[in-house]
């Protein structure tokens, strides 16, 4: 974020990109440990509870941060309509996140949320009034292909997980959609509000189900925001330090590490569909990604 200093000040542009790709590696393993322990702890938690807990031991993280930036960042937003959508939008996606990861593989969810970058494409034009050229158009249909060939359709893999994991990624595309719109609010803004949506959620929905977290469990519940906003502030340093084209391919490796991790921690075998599938959307993605930049660089 913005408003996190740097620690490490480097004149030489490639070490700065190295430095940038360690950063961002790093940011996605935090990730992808946070998803794991997301899921370890909705085994025994409801979502609400995982939610409320989580969103209150990131805003304790984020609120020196706050305190020194004003209250007025906060309060000043840009298009409020618009703030507040994307923060209902992030309280559903996150919620779909876990709730499907309660039934669900870690690594079929994290397929479905990878395509989010082809929603983002294909949607664009229509919402932001982005030019999409034929290349474009082809690479989305052939990612819309993959997410078919993962989800492998039929009775036995239409189930209600599923269908909310596909839901809870296109949540996730409006919400990079809304960040471009909103480019211009301060990131310590759109994270508090961000994480004071999914608290209230948490809020309102932790008492259905409630368990009450032994001491142990309790620090891993708060461990589990802590983490989230460690992995946010590396993310972000890591575009600091590096540019796009550079640094956003990274985030493919969350894919990898829930593989890795969902086998490891829960025993789960990667299904021939899904592995395919995510081959599809991870090269459609980069396809996507590749044709903005050069779209970008002839501006």
């Amino acid at each position: 974020m913005s408003t996190f200093p740097s620690t490490v000040q480097l004149t030489e542009p490639r070490s700065t990109a190295r430095l940038g790709m360690v950063v961002m590696l790093i940011g996605i393993l935090l990730f992808a440990l946070n998803d794991v322990l997301g899921k370890w702890l909705v085994a025994t938690y409801s979502v609400g509870q995982v939610l409320l807990i989580r969103s209150a031991a990131a805003l304790l993280i984020l609120w020196p941060f706050l305190w020194k930036g004003g209250i007025r960042p906060l309060l000043s937003l840009q298009r409020p309509g618009m703030q507040a959508m994307r923060v209902i939008l992030s309280s559903a996606e996150v919620y779909c996140f876990y709730f499907a990861v309660i039934t669900l593989p870690l690594a079929d969810v994290m397929t479905y949320w990878l395509a989010a970058p082809i929603y983002v494409a294909a949607l664009s034009p229509f919402l932001l009034g982005e030019q999409v050229g034929w290349r474009r158009w082809t690479a989305i249909f052939i990612g819309f292909a993959g997410v078919i060939v993962a989800l492998e359709p039929s009775a036995a893999t239409l189930t209600a997980p599923a269908l909310i994991s596909i839901a809870g990624s296109f949540c996730f595309a409006f919400m990079m959609l809304s960040a471009r719109a909103l480019r211009d609010t301060a990131d310590t803004a759109l994270v508090f509000w961000q994480l004071v949506g999914a608290g209230v959620v948490g809020l309102v929905t932790a008492p259905f189900g409630w368990v009450t977290p032994t001491g142990f469990d309790f620090g891993l519940l708060a461990l589990l925001g802590v983490v989230a906003m460690v992995a946010h502030i590396c993310v972000n340093r890591a575009f600091k330090l590096a540019d796009a084209a550079t640094i956003a391919p990274f985030q493919y490796t969350l894919l990898f590490w829930a593989i890795v991790f969902g086998w490891l921690v829960f025993g789960d075998v990667p299904r021939t569909a899904m592995m395919v599938g995510a081959a599809i959307i991870v090269s459609a993605g980069l396809f996507i990604f590749v044709r903005e930049q050069k779209a970008r660089a002839k501006q």
